[in-house]
């Protein structure tokens, strides 16, 4: 007879340093992501250059993002989080640069945010599938739960800290994005030095068992893939393991429309506002409030993951978000803005908690940076589109037309999740596994090439 001992997450050293890496990434990210469309929009004051600055980013980051994840199934993925940092910081160098000598145009703009798309296309994908290799299935709610915080805390300094340090200069958020990204190689670097203890050693035994062996272990199955030009293959196994599990496939179509829907709203309004003379600094303000209200529900989210269904936590937090949209067409001061789009945000990080831990735990290890890169492909399918929806919107239509078409997009994913049975059946955390293995036998076992 055995005690089942409950997983104590944070006492897990090696989960922790994975979470100070990422989020280091994280926050020099944000900050990118925060200074480019505003850079761009005082350099050209055009919107519909600053959106296609946008467009051509998300179009090149969704292609990267197919062949960063067989990159991760293929190699060790600890070791590409720290490649990957290291190459952030080469391209965050280079920002400073350019704002140092005063050449921040739209075409060095646009090398930048395309340089760092590729890299978080290649290199992103290792970085969520590392967690499973540390985390075990019975922690990965709470797991998913805390880096939905890390994210609302995030945005929530991000905001008036990128307005802030833009303030200044784009040269000095250039210098701390790239000391964030220097941060993050030197703890994913400690992370790949730093011993797993038995429990850890347990959890990795387990994540091997997903694949009987993994790519990554050995090197030599990674050449003779290259060798024989594997790449593609390996790419269609993800997407065609992820359309054969029902429990999976149903909602894709879905998280796409209002990804488009949703981002395109939140883009038009910030173009709106730079465009009505609001400072960076108000801006900030605005992103720092909704994050806030993130925060808030990703300290609600531990309790809701684990009571509510995740279809059903998916089906509110589109019905709010659709709201918060449509309300959003006409509301233009900063105050009811911020107001709005809190409130619209409130359940997404219980939503994105409930539908990433079920996606991790009913993915095998072998295949989880194809799957996860196939699901993301899909899910951001379509956000190309969201900044020349806005850009284009704003200078052919205007505000509030644009964003009426924007809550149309989030009313029909909405619809269509409320039509959906295989999301709707979606359970609880603690029916995860049970739930997913119901669907292990219909899918196809996805090769590894020898």
């Amino acid at each position: 007879m055995t005690t089942e001992v409950p997983v104590r997450l944070w006492s897990n050293r090696r989960y922790l340093l994975w979470l100070i890496s990422d989020t280091s990434k994280g926050l020099g990210t944000t900050l990118f992501s925060f200074a480019i469309p505003l850079v761009a929009l005082f350099v050209t004051d055009d919107p519909a250059q600053a959106g296609i600055i946008g467009g051509v980013g998300m179009a090149v980051r969704l292609v990267t993002t197919l062949i960063g994840g067989a990159l991760a199934d293929r190699h060790n993925r600890i070791v590409m989080m720290v490649v990957g940092a290291l190459i952030a910081m080469a391209i965050g160098g280079a920002f400073a640069l350019l704002a140092f000598a005063e050449a921040l145009t739209f075409l060095t703009l646009l090398l930048l945010e395309v340089a760092l798309c590729v890299r978080s296309g290649l290199f992103e994908p290792a970085s969520e599938s590392a967690l499973k290799q540390i985390v075990p299935d019975e922690a990965m709610g709470r797991a998913q739960a805390a880096n939905q915080g890390r994210d609302a805390a995030l945005q929530l300094a991000g905001g008036p800290l990128g307005g802030a340090l833009l303030a200044v200069g784009a040269w000095l958020i250039a210098v701390v994005m790239t000391a964030a990204y220097a941060f993050a190689a030197a703890t994913a670097w400690m992370l790949g030095r730093a011993k797993p203890r038995a429990s850890d050693v347990r959890i990795d035994a387990e994540t091997d068992s997903d694949s009987g062996a993994r790519p990554d272990a050995d090197p030599a199955i990674a050449t003779e893939q290259t060798r024989r030009g594997a790449m593609a293959r390996e790419i269609r196994e993800g997407f065609r393991w992820l359309f054969s599990r029902p429990d999976l496939s149903g909602v894709l179509i879905i998280i796409t429309i209002i990804n488009l829907g949703f981002n395109a709203a939140v883009t038009t309004v910030i173009y709106s506002l730079q465009q009505d003379g609001h400072s960076e600094f108000t801006i900030g303000v605005i992103s720092a409030a909704i994050g806030a209200v993130m925060l808030v529900g990703a300290l609600v989210a531990p309790t809701l993951v684990p009571r509510v269904k995740a279809g059903t936590l998916m089906i509110m937090g589109l019905t709010t978000t659709t709201a918060g949209a449509f309300i959003m067409s006409v509301i233009d001061t900063p105050v009811g803005i911020a107001i709005v789009f809190g409130a619209a945000v409130f359940l997404l990080p219980s939503l994105n908690a409930a539908m990433m831990g079920y996606f991790m735990v009913a993915t095998p290890s072998h295949l989880l940076g194809r799957a996860n890169s196939a699901a993301g492909v899909l899910g951001m399918g379509a956000m190309p589109l969201a900044p020349l929806i806005a850009g284009f919107g704003l200078a052919w239509a205007g505000r509030t037309p644009t964003i009426v078409f924007c809550g149309v997009l989030c009313a029909v994913a909405a619809l269509l999740a409320l039509v959906n049975r295989p999301l709707r059946s979606l359970p609880a955390e603690a029916g995860w596994s049970a739930h997913a293995k119901q669907f292990e036998d219909a899918a196809p076992v996805a090769s590894v090439s020898h």
